[in-house]
């Protein structure tokens, strides 16, 4: 099924670049162009990406809280 008719970009193409991955529209669009022309694929683009486990934030290292840190340094 077609995501972006303006480059013919299908929706295995941009989960194909999600597993690679993009995980925002704007990383989409530098992949495929998907999203560049007239936008009204945009919101298709980040329907997929909010499946399958997409964006991939899981992967980051959550963040240590600012105030535990300054509290450690006080110690």
């Amino acid at each position: 099924m077609y995501v972006c008719n303006c480059f013919g970009v299908t929706e295995a193409q941009v989960k194909k670049h999600a597993a690679d991955g993009a995980c925002t529209p704007r990383q989409i669009a530098s992949a495929c162009k998907a999203g560049t022309d007239c936008g009204s694929c945009v919101r298709r683009i980040q329907a997929l990406l909010g499946r399958d486990g997409y964006p991939r934030r899981d992967l980051a290292r959550p963040a240590e809280p600012a105030v535990a840190a300054v509290l450690d340094e006080a110690a």
